[in-house]
């Protein structure tokens, strides 16, 4: 076997071996950072070593600070597992090493990028002739479709963005949701919009937006350009915001309308759970990510627009060296150089079907319905949210209680979910997203958190 050989046998022995340890090992890393710090550094030897043996070591050493995210009792952020099929194609694009920007150069990347897109968006209800930009995740994605608006308003206003920049623009006003998610923020300064100029509007008490609050920001701001960011899939409580009555009010105001719906928009895609996003589709933009719902290896958002020429206007590059063939991924978000990381999508969507995707949606609420109901049978917990979706959020009676529960949850190492702030109150919150959770992982998952729950010091 030649180095390379010998090297690819003993990544793919690591593999086998770690997944094959998922159902057993603890969810949450018994390493710290500064344990896997101590683990990896020294001096950078002169000499190498042999590929093989440096991969060994590296599966060997990283074990312990490693989380059991593809297994099927890890329910925190929103972080899904990793179909076969998409993780199988993941490793021919590493193998592949293709730079997917181009159209004329990587023609199979790009055909199966473009593709699983088109897909995509059948799936969601949403325009098939959209340009679909795969970025690194929501965030990301968020960016692509908030400067692409900015851009698209500016230009209704006689403003060049692309050649006059933002020094002496219109103001252009971000309108958002009193419980949208801090990615959106992110986003917005990413474009030269500040917290303080963001125009907030009140939700209801599990965050989706009230359309008379809107209606009232709108009226308030007549004549400046505006975008308007909704939401599908609150984080904490997957709430979607009613898009049959906020994107009409938008419209009539003449704002581009975003729907962030990273995990949320997959509820489109299934027969059951549609009308959530009812009305979702009339927007201009959309965010989601493949490696939530769809469950595909990170890193895979899509940054998805109606009208490709607004993608196209914000984000073209130039360079007398690049060649152009109509609709290029460089043409749609600010990379140039990237993997092929729409591939493991267009895998998974293979291997699902329109059926596997619908079964795979429906079988995630389910299990956030099976992990509520258990929840509601112990003492002393108290549920947070309707469970309209995937997310089951929950507390104890303080806030110090619920917190130490949470901390006390990832030392025993039966699951993992994480804490987070809800209406002044300490939470937990459980988001179900893996393909990979059985019936038995949320039974298990209950009974370690009864058991938890029983053993904690009442006074606390």
């Amino acid at each position: 076997m030649s180095e390379r050989e010998r090297a690819l046998d003993a990544a793919h022995r690591a593999a086998a071996g770690f997944l094959q340890s998922l159902n057993d090992r603890p969810v949450w890393p018994h390493a710290t950072l500064d344990d896997m710090l101590a683990v990896f550094d020294g001096p950078l030897a002169d000499e190498g070593e042999d590929a093989a043996a440096v991969v060994t070591q590296l599966a060997t050493r990283a074990d312990p600070g490693l989380v059991a995210i593809p297994g099927g009792r890890f329910f925190g952020f929103v972080i899904g597992g990793t179909l076969p099929a998409a993780l199988a194609a993941d490793w021919l694009v590493s193998t592949w090493d293709q730079n997917s920007g181009s159209s004329t150069m990587t023609t199979a990347t790009v055909a199966l990028e473009r593709i699983a897109g088109r897909w995509i968006c059948e799936l969601m209800g949403l325009p098939t002739e959209a340009s679909v930009g795969f970025v690194t995740g929501a965030q990301v994605s968020n960016f692509v479709c908030l400067a692409t608006a900015q851009h698209a308003v500016l230009r209704r206003a006689g403003w060049d963005l692309t050649r006059q920049g933002l020094r002496g623009a219109p103001p252009v006003r971000l309108v958002v949701g009193a419980h949208r998610h801090a990615s959106v923020d992110r986003a917005a300064r990413f474009c030269g919009i500040g917290s303080d100029e963001l125009v907030v509007v009140d939700t209801d008490d599990q965050g989706r937006m009230l359309p008379a609050a809107l209606e009232a920001t709108l009226a308030g701001g007549a004549g400046t350009p505006t975008i308007v960011c909704l939401q599908a899939g609150e984080v904490h409580t997957g709430a979607f915001d009613p898009f049959t009555d906020l994107i009409p009010l938008a419209r009539q105001h003449g704002a581009w309308v975003h729907v962030d719906g990273a995990f949320g928009l997959w509820a489109a895609a299934s027969s059951r759970l549609r009308h959530l996003t009812e009305g979702a589709a009339d927007a201009d933009s959309w965010t989601t990510d493949a490696h939530e719902t769809l469950n595909v290896p990170y890193d895979c958002g899509m940054a998805i627009v109606r009208d490709p020429a607004d993608s196209i206007a914000m984000f073209r590059t130039g360079g007398d060296y690049l060649v152009y063939a109509g609709l290029d991924p460089w043409d749609v978000t600010p990379e140039l150089s990237r993997r092929a990381r729409g591939v493991p999508a267009w895998a998974a969507l293979r291997s699902l079907g329109r059926r596997g995707v619908e079964g795979l949606v429906d079988r995630l609420h389910a299990g956030a319905q099976r992990l509520e109901a258990g929840l509601r049978e112990i003492p002393g917990i108290h549920l947070v949210n309707d469970v309209d979706y995937t997310q089951v959020m929950f507390r104890l009676e303080s806030g110090a209680a619920t917190r130490a529960l949470g901390a006390a949850i990832l030392v025993d190492g039966t699951a993992a979910l994480t804490g987070a702030e809800w209406a002044g109150h300490a939470t937990l919150r459980c988001s179900m997203s893996s393909w990979a959770t059985t019936d038995d992982d949320i039974d298990r998952t209950v009974a370690a958190i009864a058991r938890l729950v029983e053993e904690l010091d009442p006074r606390a």
